[in-house]
């Protein structure tokens, strides 16, 4: 086993070497020669000052010839190999930039790349304050002008936002916020977090009293501050907000509560925003030259238009506003939707003694949750991947390297061998008349998730409730709602005293569109997706999900949000991105996104 590691290590540092050597001299011809026919080049801020990937040989020439006179790559090493069943070699390197440090893999087949990964982890003489070089935290000895701490925080608080302006406005608090303001924090860059709630997790704590995460806990880590070796797997949703209030206060957030934006407008001329902001209403108007929307990676939300909905007399909400299943015992519900919020409710409701009906208008992903922990997520996020020194850094460098164009042929053997184990299960929820898919191009759902974020549900339960008839089941298409309930287009009526329209969202930039103008919306245009042209996901094909921790075509303007995993991983390199911006370190992009799709 030795002598094939040191094989591999020395078959990725050849190549390694022959990459620096040609790159050193410009040679892009010699650089290109060096991959296969199929290949790619994913790219994470260090050569394109971008989140980008460049497929095929005429694309990472087209990326060379742009970044490398300024990116000056040296130090290409191999710090660790392998060799995958199909004798693929795969290597963990470091390198370096003119202005950063990073981390890469690299995938070999036959001698010839496959795919390449350039991240970058800090930027040189602006690195993190950790480990060796942290602040001693105090000055030692007697100073009768001394600033404690604890002056400190409060001098930022009355500060910041008044007569000091944050750099770096993040608009909202949720974990995405956290996560990016914590990453701001360690490089220094005045950040203001602004969230409307009374206090920090109320976004979770707020939201039916049965929700719990879906994804286990392996997954879910904030940076610096891991959960832990006792907690849950699935975290209750009051527990992630107590965790995100206690996170802002022990990373030093500076995070105002109970505080809404009203407006933002762009000068072009001066480079900075204006946002008015109104807090604990007072007026504070902040000038930023950043702005960051981080409301998640939905837009508002998305309520069908009916006919007859204004009319009826019982009390109908979005799912978001849904507060729960208490006080429905004996009641009729009915839950317009299918996917994951549509079965949480309609569980919760269940478990409270509703008579609930879910009415499902098109096919829905369902996967086990026991089956998706042990055959998707397992192999880098469990407690097995711990003990065989996956870290989680290691684990999200693992998953990241893999380009999304890549990722169905990675993820549909694995949905193959779940539909197989859980055919049994399938066959209970058909039998019954639940609508199933599996996708398009049958890949599952993390391809869902990234290419619609909508259409699947991870099963902790609702489902047998469904295959066994304890929450009814109607299909098909809605004619109207009456006063007393919904009429299918098949003229059946389902009498009601609560709606509920887990329905979902629309794209993020509909909030860029209420407090910045349509016009700036829709120059950004659509966020999320990847231009994979199935369901819910125009093409053209873009490679990285659209507009998501990187430049928009609104300078100043960025977007970040996704699941825990993806505020964690990609906060890194938005903060990267903001820190050389502040450092007036240049940062000339490769690759900018256009704007194919409104919303």
């Amino acid at each position: 086993m030795d002598a094939i590691v040191d094989d591999a290590k020395v078959k990725a540092q050849t190549w390694l070497d022959a990459l620096a050597g040609a790159l050193a001299k410009e040679d892009i011809e010699a650089a290109i020669g060096l991959f296969a026919e199929e290949c790619y080049w994913r790219d994470l801020v260090a050569f394109s000052w971008n989140i980008a990937t460049f497929e095929g040989k005429a694309a990472i020439a087209d990326m060379l010839k742009a970044t490398l006179t300024g990116a000056k790559p040296t130090g290409w090493e191999v710090d660790e190999a392998s060799v995958t069943a199909d004798g693929v070699v795969e290597a963990w390197f470091h390198f370096e930039t003119a202005v950063a440090r990073g981390t890469g893999h690299l995938r070999l087949h036959d001698g010839a790349a496959w795919t390449l990964l350039t991240s970058m982890d800090e930027l040189k003489g602006h690195e993190e304050k950790r480990r060796f070089t942290r602040d001693k935290g105090v000055a030692h000895g007697v100073d009768t002008g001394r600033e404690t701490w604890g002056d400190r925080r409060a001098r930022d608080a009355r500060e910041l936002g008044y007569s000091r302006q944050p750099y770096v406005v993040i608009l909202g608090g949720g974990q995405g916020g956290i996560a990016l303001g914590a990453r701001l924090k360690q490089l220094g860059v005045p950040t203001l977090i602004i969230e409307k709630n009374e206090r920090a997790g109320d976004s979770w704590r707020k939201r039916y009293k049965s929700l719990c995460l879906h994804d286990p806990v392996w997954y879910d880590h904030l940076p610096y501050i891991p959960f832990p070796d006792n907690w849950p797997i699935f975290t209750p949703k009051d527990k992630v907000g107590d965790w995100l209030e206690m996170y802002t206060k022990v990373m030093e957030l500076d995070y105002w509560t109970s505080s809404v934006a009203e407006r933002a407008t762009w000068d072009d001329d001066t480079k900075e925003w204006t946002v008015v902001v109104k807090r604990e209403g007072e007026t504070v108007t902040l000038t930023p030259k950043q702005l960051v929307l981080a409301t998640g990676m939905s837009g508002m939300a998305n309520i069908p238009e009916i006919p007859g909905a204004a009319g009826f007399k019982g009390v109908h909400c979005h799912s978001s506003q849904h507060p729960g299943g208490e006080g429905w015992r004996g009641k009729r519900a009915v839950v317009i939707g299918s996917n994951n919020s549509a079965h949480d409710i309609c569980a919760d409701l269940w478990e409270n003694g509703a008579d609930v009906t879910m009415l499902q208008r098109s096919s829905t992903h369902v996967v086990r949750s026991d089956s998706l922990m042990e055959v998707s997520m397992g192999p880098l996020y469990s407690e097995e991947a711990r003990a065989k020194g996956i870290t989680t850094e290691k684990a999200d460098l693992t998953f990241a390297s893999i380009p999304y164009a890549v990722l169905p042929q990675v993820h549909k053997p694995v949905y193959d061998e779940i539909r197989r184990r859980d055919a049994d299960f399938y066959k209970r929820l058909e039998k019954v008349g639940f609508m199933l898919d599996y996708g398009d191009d049958e890949s599952g759902l993390f391809l869902k998730y990234l290419r619609r974020a909508s259409g699947y549900y991870i099963d902790v339960g609702a489902s047998e409730l469904v295959a066994e008839g304890k929450i009814k089941l109607k299909t098909g298409n809605i004619r109207e709602i009456t006063e007393s309930g919904v009429v299918m287009d098949s003229d059946e009526e389902i009498p009601a005293d609560l709606i509920v329209y887990a329905t979902g969202y629309g794209s993020m930039n509909g909030w860029a569109a209420q407090l910045i103008s349509q016009e700036v919306a829709d120059k950004v245009g659509k966020c999320w997706g990847l231009g994979s042209d199935t369901t819910k996901d125009p093409g053209p094909w873009e490679g990285e999900l659209r507009n998501m921790w990187k430049p928009t075509q609104q300078e100043g303007l960025w977007f970040h949000g996704g699941n825990l995993h993806q505020s964690r991983f990609y906060s890194a390199h938005l903060a990267l991105q903001l820190k050389a911006r502040q450092a007036g370190i240049p940062t000339p992009v490769t690759g900018l996104a256009k704007s194919y799709h409104r919303a």
